[in-house]
């Protein structure tokens, strides 16, 4: 929603502003549909050239997920918090062996199912679970399982900002390309010196428009998008190193009251529960 007002917002003080001073919208709109063909065109060639289609698809659905709200939000994190809480307290009342079950199988585990919404995300499911297992195995300590984790969540962490890199890469293009369609315009006028001069200067403003619509779709619209894909993707690492955090704190002898709240105050300060809110939470999933 945001994103939508924003792009409406700077189209109007851009376009409102020429228009106010005596602009002739009509040379714009008449280059605007061959100008868009040639910069959006050879964007996209060098675009998919320039990376793997895991990446091409990845970009495109972090641009679609910028006009999505965040999946992030306190609610979700109390749910997180809550699942780590009663499988932890699980395995304190009854041994580590207790949870082996829900472990191996979450998609049958009683406790999982109490919690839909992170039950339902198989990367946050396969991550709590792979490091459990780890925990019930016995085999690791906690410095081992914390140095296998931070390896992990820096490997999501490369993942996640290649779309992001690709995109910068995009918007830091697109000018030159503006640019390549100015001067196709301006060979296309330098052919055409005998027209009169009203006419060459019609020719001229259409080849410059190539030039406004590369800085345009550069710094108004693809560049702010892909700030938008990196923020999103901190969010997504926040939550693995959530986590992390509880679990850890759990490996070295904290109560599960207690290790869920080292994964409380790892949180971004918008989306982080309060104590008291917490507790209700965890009190009312019992």
């Amino acid at each position: 929603m945001f994103v939508i007002i924003g792009f409406l917002v700077s189209m109007a003080c851009i376009f409102g502003v020429y228009i106010a001073h005596g602009g002739n919208i009509g040379v714009i709109l008449h280059a605007l549909p061959f100008e868009i063909i040639t910069i959006l065109g050879a964007a996209m060639g060098a675009f998919v050239m320039n990376n793997q289609m895991k990446v091409v698809k990845a970009s495109f659905a972090g641009l679609a997920g910028c006009f999505k709200g965040s999946k992030y939000t306190k609610a979700r994190y109390m749910e997180l918090l809550a699942l780590q809480f009663d499988i932890l307290q699980k395995a304190r009342k009854e041994g580590l062996m207790a949870i082996e079950q829900d472990v191996e199988n979450p998609d049958q585990s009683p406790l999982f199912k109490k919690y839909p919404v992170i039950s339902a995300d198989h990367h946050v499911t396969e991550f709590i679970t792979d490091y459990l297992r780890m925990m019930v195995s016995g085999n690791l300590n906690a410095h081992e399982i914390e140095s296998l984790m931070d390896a992990e969540i820096e490997t999501h962490h490369q993942e996640a900002h290649a779309p992001v890199a690709a995109i910068a890469r995009l918007a830091g293009g697109l000018p030159a390309f503006g640019i390549v369609a100015a001067v196709l315009g301006v060979v296309n006028t330098m052919g055409s010196v005998g027209q009169p001069p009203a006419v060459l200067g019609g020719m001229i403003g259409s080849a410059l428009v190539g030039t406004f619509l590369g800085i345009l779709m550069a710094y108004g619209i693809v560049e702010p998008l892909g700030g938008l894909m990196e923020q999103k993707t901190e969010e997504a690492s926040k939550e693995f190193t959530c986590i992390k955090t509880t679990l850890l704190a759990s490996m070295q002898g904290y109560a599960p009251s207690t290790a869920i709240e080292f994964g409380r105050k790892v949180l971004f300060s918008d989306v982080r529960p309060s104590f008291s809110e917490l507790e209700g939470h965890v009190k009312g999933k019992k």
